[in-house]
């Protein structure tokens, strides 16, 4: 007993720090939340069309957003993974280049980028691509833009570090077995790098439920995600109680949403 005891001084220093800093913030957070052993804060958040509407708009942004990392990510991560160490450190550069900026200065980058009289809009102008500015800020599109440029880093590492584990003996014994490039890919890489794909993609999914500040600035208080509105909630509508019961129920989905993904990832690498 007091061997293991300890064994858990070096990491008592952390375990406080979590307990202070992350335990205790979450555990007052759930007390808010049932204020007078009423779950009434519950019963309207979940209960209400209007806030089910949020909860849907947030899923269904991360949805996309993950759908579209993926489609970009793997192409990207597979390239990195086996292309040359030249351009494999030069294409590094330029994924991990946005992790070095703060979000709200890509954010606000994007503002500049996306608005009606932005780059994007002048150059198809100038070019006669089209006569009338697109709507890309203040919308759904302009949010799944800003989402993506900053969380695809999240998806590519993932893909990269899977599609380098794979054997090149079974690629090239693939080769001398006369199966094609799209075979081999469906037939090994593919199965192989789906432990990736999921971190990936799970990484993706539960940072895009929390997202604010991407939403509240590109979306301009017209695409309203969970974080957003809490946010309304605790400094505008002072109501505490009610952005907590917010605030536990993204916690609870996204730890549902994690543990599904353990599961069948573990259920994945047994068969």
């Amino acid at each position: 007993m007091s061997s293991r005891l300890g064994g858990l001084l070096p990491a008592l220093p952390a375990l406080l720090l979590l307990f202070f800093f992350f335990l205790f913030p979450v555990v007052r957070m759930l007390g808010y939340s049932v204020e007078g052993g009423s779950f009434e804060w519950y019963a309207k958040a979940l209960g209400q069309g209007l806030y089910l509407q949020v909860f849907w708009n947030t899923f269904e942004i991360a949805l996309f957003v993950t759908v579209i990392c993926l489609l970009l990510g793997y192409p990207l991560g597979f390239l990195l993974a086996t292309t040359t160490p030249g351009w494999a450190t030069l294409g590094f550069i330029f994924v991990l280049l946005p992790l070095w900026t703060s979000v709200l200065v890509r954010t606000y980058a994007w503002m500049v980028l996306l608005g009606r009289n932005g780059v994007f809009n002048r150059l198809l102008m100038q070019g006669g691509v089209i006569a009338d500015p697109l709507p890309l800020l203040n919308n759904f599109n302009g949010v799944l833009i800003g989402m993506v440029h900053v969380l695809l880093p999240y998806m590519v590492l993932p893909i990269y570090g899977a599609v380098r584990r794979v054997d090149p003996a079974l690629v090239s014994a693939a080769q001398g077995l006369g199966a094609s490039n799209a075979r081999i890919f469906r037939r090994v890489y593919l199965p192989l790098t789906l432990p990736g794909i999921f971190a990936g993609a799970v990484i993706v999914f539960v940072l895009s439920l929390g997202f604010y500040i991407t939403p509240a600035l590109l979306g301009g208080g017209r695409v309203i995600m969970l974080a957003v509105m809490i946010e309304q909630e605790v400094h505008q509508t002072l109501n505490w109680p009610f952005a907590a019961a917010l605030s536990a129920s993204l916690l609870v989905v996204t730890l549902a949403v994690y543990a599904a993904a353990q599961r069948f990832t573990r259920a994945g690498a047994d068969t």
